[in-house]
């Protein structure tokens, strides 16, 4: 497990000391921070360092309130009602920061998809604004959370995700000489995370019929506490501008309906328009400029010449691509069946379910929503 061992406080234009000599507590700003992956990385960095103050900086009051609560009401969170779409806000937020984790987005890709605009102004807007605040304020580390999704993108949600990618990148070029690094984490599915197929299919597993996609659908899968190891490992190596993509198990979507419904029936209901069979963490033209660094791979930016980044690590081979139906490792069904146990994740009620989406549109990856 990957521990918070950043240290480097204050904003770059007031040093990294405070009155008297003494290291500042760090100070993080957390978009999104309501979410799934914002609790599980409060919870980690409230659990390794006692002189630190995160800011949970989201649009609702009511999860704010609720987080407040499940957190005892730490007096190390602050809570910002703000949207990352309101650039004056961030500001305020941003003032004597020392790392961003930039989680805040538009997810569901059929809502992305009936609301491109919205999504626009959220995902790219939004992150633009991020990134114009965080260089204002001398913030030193900006990390943007990204997903396998904006990898050759078929769908909307895809596609914010890829014109974000590239403003992070491209945001280093506009710190200057100062130490203000940009970079980005790219994942796959997030086990227990709110939208995950799973308690959808426990709930369809009460019926006896899970319906699915394609029975060939094939997933990345991580789970919450590796993604934070992801952004933690990401703020100690960033040197700016770099996309960090962890290596991960493959699924298939059938094995995971077996794992928790072994006795049900399988509906295959089709895929959803822009729903890929497989998805991509890292294509053949971004190998040409990663680096294998163990337990990820590190997309360098790409200046038209060799990676530029000053990692230790190993060159990719020519035409490597990394994606979920050829990967080399893979979850099998009691794997799966053990992760999933152990996850504390609420079996949604029919009154209290999403609602459905039209013409056989899915909620999650390889997943219809029950007729």
């Amino acid at each position: 497990m990957r521990v918070v061992a950043w240290t480097r406080a204050r904003p770059a234009h007031e040093g990294n000391e405070i009155a008297g000599g003494a290291a500042s507590p760090l100070k993080i700003l957390l978009t999104g921070g309501t979410g799934s992956f914002g609790q599980a990385f409060v919870r980690r960095v409230l659990a390794d360092r006692k002189d630190c103050t995160i800011r949970i900086y989201s649009r609702d009051e009511l999860k704010q309130y609720e987080m407040a609560r499940t957190f005892g009401q730490d007096p190390r969170l602050r809570f910002f009602i703000g949207d990352v779409r309101d650039r004056t806000r961030l500001d305020r937020a941003m003032h004597g920061i020392d790392l961003v984790v930039h989680a805040a987005a538009l997810k569901h890709v059929p809502i992305c998809e009936f609301n491109p605009a919205e999504a626009v102004k959220t995902n790219i807007q939004g992150s633009q604004n991020v990134i114009d605040a965080a260089i204002d304020a001398g913030v030193r580390r900006t990390v943007a959370l990204s997903t396998d999704k904006a990898v050759n993108p078929v769908n909307l949600y895809g596609a914010t995700k890829l014109c974000a990618e590239k403003l992070f990148v491209h945001g280093n070029v506009y710190a200057g000489g100062r130490d203000i690094r940009f970079s980005c984490v790219r994942y796959g599915n997030v086990m227990g995370s709110r939208g995950s197929v799973i308690p959808l299919f426990r709930r369809q597993a009460e019926s006896g019929v899970l319906t699915i996609t394609d029975r060939a659908m094939t997933r990345f899968w991580l789970s919450l506490e590796e993604a934070v190891d992801l952004v933690l490992e990401a703020v100690g190596e960033m040197k700016g501008g770099e996309i960090f993509v962890p290596k991960i198990p493959s699924m298939r979507i059938m094995d995971l309906a077996r794992a928790i419904a072994p006795a049900a029936r399988i509906d295959e209901v089709g895929r959803r328009p822009g729903e890929k069979l497989h998805e991509v963490l890292l294509t053949a033209e971004e190998s040409r400029c990663a680096i294998d660094f163990g337990r990820h791979y590190v997309v360098t930016p790409d200046v038209g010449s060799e990676p530029t980044s000053g990692l230790a690590g190993r060159t990719l081979p020519e035409g490597f691509v990394y994606s979920s139906d050829t990967n080399t490792e893979w979850m099998s069904i009691e794997a799966l069946r053990r992760h999933v146990a152990s996850l504390v994740v609420p079996v949604p009620s029919p009154t209290s379910r999403a609602p459905a989406a039209k013409n056989g549109e899915s909620i999650g990856p390889g997943v219809s929503p029950a007729p």
